[in-house]
């Protein structure tokens, strides 16, 4: 096939995707899920390294532990306040169109943690089926457990948003009565978490106090994206969350000294996402607010056929995106660690400016697999028609071994 060829077919496959489109579709939503999509792989394509023990066996590491100062890098690619907005302004306007179907809501329920949970199964058990071929193969333990715990980091999101859209009916009737400002509470409740874990008596407190943060934390975007499906959140409140958001980050930043990557950074005592501060708040109320201060610029330009085409295919493949990209790296990592020893920007310390360089170069491989493995991994996103009870449960079994085996129980 000659480029040429190559060209006409893509711009007909761009003009038909186009033109399939509903005229009603908010394709500036749309987009904005794609961005903070596209955000999760990038960031730990470029902040997530690896080093090597004296076994050969993959160790994780992050440039943020030599480079501090890339710790803006951090404020743009975690994006997961966006995700969650448009997570909440979607699940709002499927709730009301399936409320007026005369759809129930467990049966509403039901569909969308169905479409969370297959995509998330398939991965874990695929892996846990590898474990044991990749180690006869001469893989180290190690690795595999180094590998394993990457595979399983994203899917924490996977479990907190599926309790956060369990709780959107309750979500959409507070915003129908309050307004964004439902979504306050949620932020007073991670300020008074972090005022005592971080405060004059935290010597005092539980460990386990952190944890309060999880569901507030995150469910915040979550409702101001209701907030937003239910037009209860426009411009003149968008402009006091990009105001405010960035006031107080940059209060917690300069005054608190919370620490400034939005990551965690192996030896840091303190980390602002695991689980969620009121610095990752702070950020996340600036984006929504800017994401919604934007979104007709963003869905005038995604009228274009040839940007709006790509956003397609990144929402067709969210859930694949979100759970294969770690094995995308691991597929180019774990090879090399074990059969070539030390490949810079791959399995050498990410601890000089060179390794940067050579890890950007190393991006366009991780895609392509990623790509490569999408094609075969999307049939987890759709109904399990020809699976029956018998695979299911194996899949099930084969999924929380493998659970076990990456958080270290066994």
């Amino acid at each position: 096939m000659t480029l040429t060829s190559l060209r006409t077919s893509a711009s007909r496959a761009v003009a038909a995707i186009d033109a399939r489109t509903p005229a009603h579709r908010d394709r500036a939503v749309d987009g904005l899920r794609a961005l903070a999509l596209l955000a999760v792989p990038i960031g730990h394509w470029l902040l997530g390294g690896f080093t090597l023990d004296s076994q050969g066996a993959l160790h994780n590491a992050s440039p943020l532990s030599a480079f501090g100062f890339f710790a803006p890098l951090s404020w743009v690619l975690q994006m997961l306040g966006i995700f969650f907005l448009v997570g909440g302004y979607a699940s709002a306007l499927s709730f009301r169109r399936a409320r007026e179907r005369g759809t129930s809501r467990a049966e509403w329920l039901r569909g969308r943690l169905a479409r969370l949970g297959r995509p998330v199964l398939g991965l874990t058990a695929i892996w846990a089926a590898l474990i044991p071929v990749l180690h006869g193969l001469g893989v180290p333990w190690q690795t595999l457990r180094t590998g394993s715990t990457l595979v399983i980091q994203p899917l924490w999101f996977v479990g907190v948003y599926a309790v956060i859209t369990a709780l959107t009916p309750w979500c959409v009737r507070a915003a129908r009565r309050f307004g964004a400002w439902s979504a306050a509470p949620l932020l007073g409740s991670v300020a008074l978490v972090d005022f005592l874990r971080y405060g004059p008596a935290a010597s005092a407190m539980p460990s386990w106090l952190s944890l309060l943060n999880l569901l507030p934390g995150w469910m915040f975007a979550y409702q101001l994206g209701v907030s937003w499906g239910e037009k209860r959140l426009g411009r003149r409140g968008a402009w006091l969350l990009l105001a405010g958001g960035t006031a107080l980050f940059a209060l917690l930043l300069l005054a608190f000294h919370y620490p400034a990557s939005m990551v965690g950074v192996p030896g840091e005592a303190r980390t602002n996402s695991h689980p969620p501060s009121l610095l990752v708040l702070a950020l996340g109320a600036a984006q929504c607010g800017a994401a919604i201060l934007l979104r007709d610029r963003i869905g005038g330009l995604l009228r274009r056929p040839a940007l709006w085409a790509p956003v397609v295919v990144i929402n067709l493949s969210a859930m694949t995106i979100l759970c294969w990209h770690q094995t995308a790296m691991l597929t180019a990592a774990v090879p090399a660690a074990s059969f070539a020893g030390a490949v810079p920007g791959l399995t050498t310390p990410p601890d000089t400016l060179g390794w940067i360089a050579v890890r950007l170069a190393w991006l366009p491989l991780f895609a392509v697999v990623l790509a490569l493995t999408g094609r075969y991994a999307r049939g987890f996103e759709s109904p399990w028609k020809r699976a029956r009870g018998g695979r299911r449960a194996l899949a099930g079994l084969l999924a929380a071994g493998f659970t076990v085996f990456a958080l270290g129980l066994a």
